[in-house]
C-alpha cells in the first residue's frame, strides 16, 4: 500500500479510502466486519462515513457497526484513521442536521458515542451551510479540538468559493483550517477541475473523490451488461446518455489491458491534488480488485487518450475566458 499526507497536514493515509456507505443498507454486519478486517491486512488505514450513512433518519447505522468493529480491539480503532461527516437531518426537531454550532456539537457527541471512540480523526461537513457563517462553523470546531474530540476539520461538496471563505477565516483565527475537501469526481463527472481542485491546491486541502466510478459507468458496465447482470434504472439511463464514451472507454481499456474500474480509479490517483478516492465495496473481492489500481502507471499517451474520450476542464477563467 502507498501513503501520503492529507493535504498540507502531517497526517498520513492510505492513497486508497475505505468508503463504509454500504455497510448496513446493502453488506450485512458480518461481512462488514470482514471487509475492514480485509482493509487493514491491504495496508488501508483510511476510513470514511458519515453519520446518516444507514439512511434510516437518527439511527446511524453505519457508524454503529464501525463502532461494535472498534470494540473488538486487537489495534483495529488505532490502526484506522476514521473520517465521519455531519450536516444530514438525524431528526425531525429543529437544530438536528446542518452546521449550527449547537448541531455541530450535538452530532459530535452522538457519531463517538456510535463509534465507540474518544475522538475523530476527521470531521467533515457533509455539505456548505449558507445559514452559518464560518465565524460560527469554526468556534464550534475549535471547542471540539481543545476538547480533543476531533483531530483534524475538512469538508465535502464545497464550491471553490467556499473553501476560500472557510480558510481565510481560519486564517484570520490563526488556526490550521481545512485539511482535506471531499468531491463528486472522476472521469465522466469533472466539474471540481474548474475552481475546486485550484482551491484545493492553492489552500493545501488533500481531495479526497467520492464515486469514483461514476456510480458503475466506469466500472465496466457493457460487460456486465453482456453477461446477463442487471443494471439499476438510473444506471441504464446514464449509459444510454453517454453510451459512445463509454464504448470507447472500454475499448481503449481493452486495448492497455487493464479493468475499467482499475482504469478509472488509477486515473484518479493521476490527478493534482487528489490524496484517495473513495472506494465503497459491497464483497472483499471488490475490495481486492479495487487495490489493483494502485499498479497502474497512466502515461502521458494514456491520459491524453482519456481525455479526449472524457474531456475535462480548464482552470477557471480560462475555461470560459482568455
Amino acid at each position: 500500500m502507498d501513503y501520503t499526507q492529507l493535504g498540507r497536514s502531517g497526517l498520513k493515509v492510505s492513497r486508497l479510502c475505505l468508503g463504509t456507505m454500504n455497510f448496513g443498507p446493502a453488506t450485512t454486519e458480518e461481512d462488514s466486519f470482514a471487509i475492514m478486517d480485509h482493509a487493514h491486512e491491504l495496508g488501508i488505514n483510511f476510513f470514511d462515513t458519515a453519520n446518516v450513512y444507514g439512511w434510516k433518519k437518527g439511527e446511524g447505522i453505519t457508524e454503529s457497526i464501525i463502532g461494535r468493529w472498534f470494540a473488538q480491539g486487537g489495534g483495529r480503532r488505532e490502526r484506522t484513521v476514521i473520517a465521519t461527516k455531519l450536516y444530514g437531518d438525524m431528526g425531525d426537531w429543529p437544530n438536528e442536521g446542518r452546521l449550527s454550532a449547537l448541531n455541530i456539537r450535538r452530532a459530535c457527541e452522538a457519531s463517538l458515542r456510535r463509534m465507540q471512540t474518544d475522538y475523530i480523526d476527521l470531521y467533515q461537513a457533509h455539505h456548505v451551510d449558507r445559514n452559518t457563517p464560518f465565524e460560527e462553523f469554526w468556534e464550534a470546531m475549535d471547542i471540539l479540538k481543545q476538547q480533543g474530540k476531533i483531530l483534524y476539520v475538512g469538508s465535502s461538496n464545497f464550491a471553490g468559493w467556499h473553501i476560500a471563505k472557510a480558510q481565510e477565516e481560519a486564517r484570520r483565527r490563526g488556526t490550521m483550517g481545512l485539511v482535506s475537501e471531499q468531491s463528486h469526481y472522476n472521469l465522466l463527472v469533472r466539474p471540481a477541475e474548474l475552481e475546486v481542485i485550484p482551491a484545493c491546491q492553492d489552500y493545501g486541502l488533500g481531495l479526497i473523490p467520492w464515486s469514483p466510478l461514476a456510480g458503475g459507468l466506469l466500472g465496466g458496465v457493457l460487460r456486465k451488461i453482456d453477461k446477463g447482470r442487471s443494471a439499476s434504472e438510473m444506471i441504464t439511463q446514464q449509459l444510454e446518455k453517454h453510451r459512445d464514451k463509454i464504448e470507447r472507454y472500454e475499448a481503449f481499456c481493452d486495448e492497455l489491458g487493464e479493468d475499467p474500474a482499475n482504469v478509472g480509479m488509477a486515473w484518479l490517483l493521476h490527478q493534482p491534488a487528489v490524496t484517495a478516492p473513495i472506494v465503497g465495496p459491497r464483497t472483499l473481492e471488490q475490495l481486492d480488485g479495487n487495490v489493483k489500481a494502485l499498479q497502474i502507471t497512466l502515461d502521458e499517451k494514456a491520459l491524453a487518450r482519456l481525455d479526449e474520450i472524457f474531456p475535462g476542464f480548464r482552470t477557471a477563467p480560462e475555461e470560459y475566458a482568455w
